[in-house]
């Protein structure tokens, strides 16, 4: 997973900035689409991408590091995957709307969420929904769709439980994309409106 979330900031979330950047950006704006649909495809793309890279380390920690599995449902697995990376991808939609209009606050912002979202999301250490984790964490790293997704994944896939156990985490999942999805819309929306009365769209080298 910190492989998706490396690339929904960097290639997500900032990717009308380096559009921006490269001089590319008012080709996006002239051309007879919707500005969401350029960022599914985007998202798709990166997804892809990414899903290739983290096979091959899934692969080198099952064959090299010999890490052990207990997939009792690999579908549950599956399922809460592509829902994590639903959630996660469209959360990148909503902060590349935001980042649009920002020039070097857009790359300061990338560098401060990735380590937190990391420490928050229990990338770092097993579980974050642990009695010894306080209450406050466990709410601020349920904000991310990587924390639930995570969370959920090790519980099918390393400790062997059946997907009763994680319902809540894919409803969660699910209402996290039926949410940051329209505030994506309505955040693009308002950030290209805002950026074209005050010509900062095309405004490069901030």
């Amino acid at each position: 997973m910190i492989a998706f979330w490396t690339n929904v900031l960097w290639n997500m979330s900032s990717q009308w900035f380096w559009e921006r950047e490269s001089g590319n950006l008012e080709m996006y704006l002239v051309a007879p689409i919707s500005r969401m649909s350029v960022l599914l495809g985007m998202a798709m793309g990166g997804s892809v991408n990414t899903s290739i890279r983290a096979l091959g380390i899934v692969l080198l920690g099952i064959f090299v590091f010999q890490v052990p599995f207990q997939l009792a449902d690999p579908l549950s697995v599956g399922l809460v995957f592509v829902l994590t990376l639903v959630a996660l991808y469209t959360m990148g939609m909503l902060f590349a709307s935001i980042f649009m209009l920002y020039g070097r606050e857009a790359w300061n912002t990338a560098n401060l969420l990735q380590e937190p979202v990391y420490f928050l999301s229990g990338a770092y250490f097993p579980r974050i929904y642990a009695p010894v984790v306080p209450f406050a964490l466990q709410a601020a790293g349920s904000l991310i769709p990587m924390t639930i997704g995570l969370d959920a994944i090790r519980r099918l896939a390393i400790n062997g439980e059946s997907i009763a156990a994680v319902w809540p985490h894919i409803l969660a999942l699910i209402a996290c994309t039926l949410i940051l999805f329209p505030l994506a819309r309505r955040a693009l929306n308002y950030m290209e409106s805002l950026g074209k009365k005050e010509g900062r769209l095309t405004l490069r080298w901030q």
